[in-house]
């Protein structure tokens, strides 16, 4: 039944043909001037050859045009790949500077996956082809950020663990930092004012985004400073112990100072690197999508309309030659019946052995005479045996271009779900960029915060700065008559022992008085009663010594005792004073302390508010970002729409592969 319906629709395409062929009788290709001088089947041979080169060039146009269209679809995923992977390696470039380990994988994989999207660009790959030359402008110019780009990202990959041991020691300075800062506190004389510079300039070299000498140098000195101020404490005291781990990790980070200047440039250089490279891929995409295969449509209407011809001149050169072969036998047959009717006989004959071939019957062949219709049979033969070819060629470029569209259907339908993919990668990315921004948003308001409290701190630091002033100038006035008073009570203590040698003098007068009145007394014993008066003289005499030599030595021991106290109060005023001088000097050691702090609080008001502006430069940055990521999504979007489209498109390329095969179907070769 099929094979009645296929004969059915070939006979009704043959009728139509025939009916265009008496139409075009009219039309002799023969008077053309190129077909001058050419025999009949010369021209048959020539329109036969147009017919079937054109068509295959059809045919190689069309399988042509479905494969570029492919290319240009694989382009543009790559284009959007490199958008995302550029953004992708920046943002974990930035987490890896801070220390993240799982960036550093991310990173890598962010590499490798721009690296190779990069390689299949420009030197092809996986059945793509490079890109075309015409794209070769942006393609440099996305290789050249590239270059610079892959140089710090190695630069990274290759300091990974020198990085983290970094952190490590920053992780080891804040944890220790407020132990260190309480017992320095406690311990006095200024040193909690190293712990506190110490921690803050460990801190300021490993998050600012350029290492600032001064803080490396003033980190140097601080423990150096603190170093030899515990000196001299015991292995086992607490404040050494932690200060020697302190000094451990600080010492690290210093000397780690070469290769985080390096990582910090080649994170920074990333990160300037982002927009210019987002902007330069996103030019390399539109550039593929504003591609588009013309030449290969125009070649496939071209060859199709020429085949088209050349079917129609084939069918004009049989009809002119049989219209004429007609007319010679008509103006014969006057002259010549029983030729006329030999030619009737062969005309019958002839038109007997073509009624297969009107029911599309490809192998008949129509007997060659002496006749007339000799000619016309052998030409007969000659075209059934081109369109046998011709079919035979048809059927196996259907069958072609059907494979081929099926391919390109498979091709197109992978890379659709390829969009949609990576469409739904892109909104995930987008999401985590606009997360990214609230967070940089969030940081911008804590460093104003920062800055506010950074400059409250200048303030109190300027009034703790003027009260040690002040105690300072009152100490040194305490100092002053401290020394007047010691004067005098050293004086004090001269004129005790002024007094004291007089009281030596007076007992050293008592004590002869007392010789000269036991003498005196021994006198009398032996002048009996003319001295018993001057004995009583002399025994009155010694009394008085005696009590004078009583009262000399409570007088000397009065006055021992004040020259011990005169002494020790001497003593005391002289350790006060120098307790006034070391307390002044550790006032005015404090004094410089808190300009230090001055200094150091203004620093960090400015840094503070650097920061704050440079959030608010990153948040801004990252809406923009945000902004973009959301036009490469709809970009996607149309894209699968196109693709989608192009899969449609390829769809009904197959339909009319397969109504061509059914025209041809009904053919028997």
């Amino acid at each position: 039944m099929d094979k009645d319906r296929l004969g059915g629709a070939a006979k009704k395409q043959w009728a139509g043909l025939s009916g265009l062929r008496d139409g075009l009788l009219a039309l002799d290709p023969a008077k053309a001037p190129m077909f001058k001088g050419m025999s009949v089947e010369q021209r048959y041979r020539f329109w036969a050859l147009a017919l079937v080169v054109s068509a295959l060039i059809t045919v190689v146009a069309i399988v042509l045009y479905v494969v570029q269209l492919n290319h240009k679809s694989s382009y543009i995923e790559i284009g959007s790949s490199l958008q995302v992977q550029s953004q992708r390696y920046s943002k974990f470039a930035q987490l890896a500077v801070l220390g993240d380990k799982a960036a550093f994988g991310q990173l890598q994989l962010s590499q490798q996956s721009f690296a190779n999207g990069m390689k299949t660009l420009t030197e092809g790959g996986g059945g793509l082809p490079s890109a075309p030359l015409s794209m070769r402008g942006e393609l440099n110019n996305v290789k050249q950020h590239w270059d610079i780009a892959r140089k710090d990202i190695d630069t990274l990959l290759a300091k990974q663990d020198a990085l983290l041991s970094l952190h490590q020691s920053i992780s080891q300075i804040n944890d220790e930092a407020s132990e260190l800062y309480e017992l320095a506190e406690e311990a006095g004389g200024g040193l909690d004012a190293y712990a506190e510079r110490m921690t803050r300039n460990a801190n300021t070299l490993a998050t600012s985004e350029t290492i600032k000498p001064q803080a490396a140098y003033q980190l140097s000195q601080d423990l150096q400073s603190l170093a030899g101020a515990i000196k001299g404490r015991a292995s086992t005291d607490p404040l050494k112990s932690i200060f020697n781990k302190f000094q451990t990790a600080a010492d690290s980070l210093l000397k780690a100072l070469p290769q985080l200047i390096e990582i910090k440039r080649a994170g920074h250089e990333l990160s300037g690197q982002s927009e210019p490279m987002l902007t330069a891929t996103g030019k390399l995409t539109d550039g593929f999508k504003a591609s588009s295969p013309w030449l290969y449509l125009t070649l496939t209407l071209i060859f199709g309309l020429l085949t088209l011809v050349s079917l129609v001149m084939l069918s004009l050169v049989n009809a002119a030659e049989s219209k004429e072969q007609a007319e010679r036998a008509t103006k014969e047959q006057d002259s010549a019946a029983l030729e006329n009717q030999r030619n009737q006989e062969a005309i019958l004959r002839l038109l007997n052995e073509m009624g297969d071939l009107a029911e599309g019957n490809l192998t008949v062949r129509a007997t060659v005479t002496e006749d007339i219709t000799g000619a016309i049979a052998d030409s007969v033969n000659f075209a059934i045996e081109e369109l046998r070819t011709l079919v035979g060629n048809v059927t196996r470029a259907v069958a072609e271009v059907t494979q081929a569209t099926d391919d390109a259907k498979r091709l197109s339908q992978e890379t659709l779900s390829a969009s949609e993919r990576q469409a739904d990668d892109i909104g995930q990315t987008t999401d985590a960029v606009n997360f990214m921004s609230e967070s940089v948003n969030k940081a911008s308001q804590d460093a104003a915060e920062s800055a506010r409290v950074a400059e409250q701190s200048l303030e109190f630091a300027k009034k703790g700065g003027d009260s040690v002033r002040d105690a300072i100038a009152g100490m040194n006035a305490l100092r002053d008559q401290i020394q007047e008073t010691s004067k005098r009570i050293k004086r004090l203590g001269e004129s005790s022992q002024e007094i004291g040698e007089i009281v030596e003098l007076i007992s050293d007068i008592t004590e002869q008085t007392n010789v000269l009145a036991l003498n005196a007394a021994i006198q009398a014993a032996a002048a009996g009663d003319a001295g018993r008066g001057f004995s009583v003289v002399a025994e009155e005499v010694q009394r008085l010594a005696e009590r004078s030599g009583q009262a000399t030595r409570r007088i000397g021991a009065i006055v021992k005792t004040i020259q011990t106290d005169t002494q020790d109060t001497v003593n005391a005023m002289e350790t006060s004073t120098r307790g006034v001088v070391e307390g002044a000097a550790l006032s005015d050691a404090a004094g410089h302390a808190l300009l230090d702090i001055e200094s150091v609080s203004a620093e960090l008001a400015r840094l503070s508010q650097n920061i704050s502006g440079a959030t608010r430069e990153q948040a801004d940055a990252a809406s923009r970002i945000a902004d973009n990521m959301r036009q490469i999504l709809e970009q996607t979007r149309r894209t699968s729409e196109d693709t989608r489209k192009s899969t449609e498109s390829i769809g009904q390329l197959t339909e009319l592969a397969d109504e061509l095969h059914a025209s041809v179907a009904g053919f028997t070769l």
